[in-house]
């Protein structure tokens, strides 16, 4: 039989060990949740506390105070101070980590044990005062985890009274904007929107190149051009920095609010308001920088352009040249892009084509185009001799646009949209006392977005009404300011003018943004 020699366990005593058995390394961790004055007393309260408390206990060793000040405990993203606590923790220069609650290390439950099984792996132990509970001992988990899942309610519980609050304000009306990347507008002491007017112009320029025919990258290529910084203080911008511009209903002095919505109060991570929860539009809030009429202006012609595809599917827009996207085919429909050409021993020129002749082997049409290839000084002429062949009869034509303002006019829809108003703001009445009262307001919400929708039709109706007397009127100034034909072809004087040029094989149809329209032969 094998004998047996047992070997009686025994510790190897290190330095770090035989201090740690005369001497625990005790540090503290403190957290006050807000920025306010009753708060930060708390917060040097805490801070006072520990000190005294480690410094005190018998067998500890003070190893530091770590307190994270004005921050949330949902999450351990932002808080530094806790970060550099389970650093040190775990370079071993920590043997226990002293807390006022659970609450106070965590609201978060799997943050909570997520940390404390990092640490319990190193034999560090987190005491919880108030719930005086020691992860290291063998009830002390199950606490630990009843505790964190009881922080975490109240921390949602915190959430949904700050969410009830937002919407409490929203249902008074009170608009909170945060100016800081928001271009044209400043704070008042009060916090309400103030127009800032070096800024201010900035944004009437992008309005104004918008509708002189502009894309929204364009509009940004010729800001950035020019030196103007974005609302961020960016040198770049992008074209959808100028669409949602183009689209923010403050700049006309009204506000929608809770346009976004916190979907997760752990993570704090934020969603478009599909719904999610009620939205709530205040008119006439501030001071507009860029009045109603062109603002819905503004939104018919973006919609137009959205809904304007050619044949190969391509989305038709403003462009860099006056010429983009005006120049139609008769023939199939599509417009005419720009091109440049290199023929054999001739110099390049340049040169406007249709899209789906250009495009017809990338999308393999069945039918492909064989509409004409036009020189663009050939196009320059002709919008030159279309512009100087209404000059002569400039008094008839004026006479026949003043009759279409006329008209236009006549079909306002003031009246309407006044009533629409009164409806609406009854329901606003009716669904405040329903939330007060807790009563289901589906139907009132339903009803109110259907008179919206109306309201809404109705001011773009009234917006393209105000855009052709806006057209007319660029037309009407240009014919009696003009004493004598154009001598050049002139890019903003198309912008300004011309709505489209149609290419047939043997002329041109040259339609202005008046309506007035003429032939002109090759």
């Amino acid at each position: 039989m094998a004998n047996v020699t047992i070997i009686p366990a025994r510790r190897k005593a290190d330095k770090s060990t035989e201090e740690k058995s005369t001497a625990l390394r005790v540090a503290a961790y403190c957290r006050v949740s807000t920025d306010s004055d009753e708060q930060a007393t708390s917060y040097e309260t805490q801070i006072e506390h520990y000190t005294n408390y480690i410094q005190m206990h018998p067998g500890w060793r003070f190893a530091g105070i770590y307190a994270d000040e004005g921050i949330s405990g949902t999450n351990t993203k932002n808080r530094s101070e806790f970060n550099r606590l389970i650093e040190d923790c775990m370079a071993g220069n920590i043997d226990m980590v002293v807390t006022k609650s659970v609450s106070r290390f965590a609201r978060n439950t799997l943050d909570c044990l997520k940390y404390i099984r990092r640490l319990k792996e190193r034999q560090i132990a987190v005491f919880f005062e108030k719930e005086n509970i020691n992860t290291l001992d063998a009830k002390g988990e199950v606490l630990l985890t009843i505790m964190a899942s009881l922080a975490q309610q109240e921390s949602q519980s915190l959430s949904q009274n700050v969410k009830l609050g937002v919407q409490y304000r929203f249902q008074q009306g009170q608009v909170r904007v945060n100016t800081n990347r928001f271009l044209g507008y400043d704070k008042d002491e009060d916090g309400k929107l103030v127009i800032n007017p070096e800024e201010a112009e900035v944004v009437k320029r992008i309005f104004r190149e918008f509708l002189e025919g502009w894309s929204y990258q364009s509009i940004g290529d010729h800001l950035a051009a020019d030196g103007i910084k974005t609302a961020a203080g960016s040198t770049y911008w992008r074209g959808s920095t100028v669409r949602k511009m183009l689209q923010n209903e403050k700049y006309m002095g009204d506000a929608l609010l809770q346009k976004t919505v916190t979907t997760d109060f752990l993570n704090k991570k934020r969603a478009i308001n599909n719904g999610l929860a009620p939205q709530y539009y205040v008119e006439d809030d501030h001071e507009a920088i860029i009045p109603k009429d062109i603002f819905m202006n503004v939104q018919e012609e973006m919609q137009r352009r959205s809904r304007r595809r050619g044949t190969t599917g391509h989305f038709i827009s403003g462009g860099k040249y006056a010429l983009s996207n005006i120049v139609y085919c008769s023939h199939c429909g599509e417009t005419y892009r720009r091109l440049t050409w290199s023929p054999k021993g001739k110099d390049r020129i340049v040169v406007w084509r249709c899209v789906s002749r250009v495009e017809r082997k990338k999308k393999n049409l069945s039918i492909p185009c064989y509409s004409r290839t036009v020189e663009e000084e050939l196009l320059k002429k002709v919008v030159v001799k279309a512009i100087n062949r209404i000059l002569p009869d400039k008094k008839n034509f004026i006479r026949i646009m003043k009759n279409n303002i006329r008209e236009a006019i006549s079909q306002r829809t003031q009246k309407p949209v006044q009533a629409l108003d009164a409806k609406i703001k009854k329901l606003q009445g009716e669904l405040l006392e329903r939330v007060k009262q807790k009563q289901p307001y589906t139907d009132l919400t339903e009803q109110m977005d259907s008179l919206r929708a109306k309201k809404d039709a109705l001011a773009l109706t009234d917006a393209d009404n105000r855009e052709k007397q806006r057209r007319i009127n660029v037309m009407m100034d240009f014919l009696e300011h003009q004493s004598g034909k154009i001598a050049a072809y002139d890019e903003l004087l198309v912008r300004r003018l011309i709505e489209k040029i149609v290419v047939f094989d043997d002329h041109f149809i040259v339609v202005f943004k008046s309506g007035l329209e003429t032939q002109i032969d090759l």
